[in-house]
């Protein structure tokens, strides 16, 4: 992957999806990706409307979606077994891990984690 590659984290995509323009040129040319956990996460949130979910799924048209495998698998369960991340924060990193790309996140959780490359959104 090539230094326009970005991991992004499920708040990057709510920041963008409230209208963050900072974030959003921050963002532009870059090929992003997210983990299915992500689309999950996102599609999954209860009390949704019908435009927001058109909203959410038109932004994620555009971003490639990274199913789970047998090495994300087994990244995740390094990462649990070394340090105490929730499971949904251990596959999106163990994902970062398995693309070798660099992981955007508001989430300072992921700061302790070493097997990563993780670039800090600051609101």
């Amino acid at each position: 992957m090539n230094g326009n590659s970005l991991l992004l984290d499920t708040n990057i995509i709510l920041y963008l999806l409230s209208g963050d323009q900072t974030l959003a040129t921050t963002l532009d040319g870059k090929a992003l990706y997210v983990s299915f956990i992500t689309e999950l996460e996102l599609l999954g949130y209860p009390g949704l409307g019908e435009q927001e979910k058109i909203a959410i799924q038109q932004l994620l048209n555009d971003i490639a979606i990274i199913d789970m495998n047998d090495s994300i698998k087994k990244e995740v369960i390094e990462l649990r077994n070394k340090h105490r991340i929730k499971l949904p924060d251990a596959i999106i990193a163990a994902t970062s891990i398995y693309l070798n790309l660099p992981l955007f996140s508001a989430d300072q959780g992921f700061e302790n984690i070493e097997e990563i490359n993780f670039i800090k959104y600051e609101l």
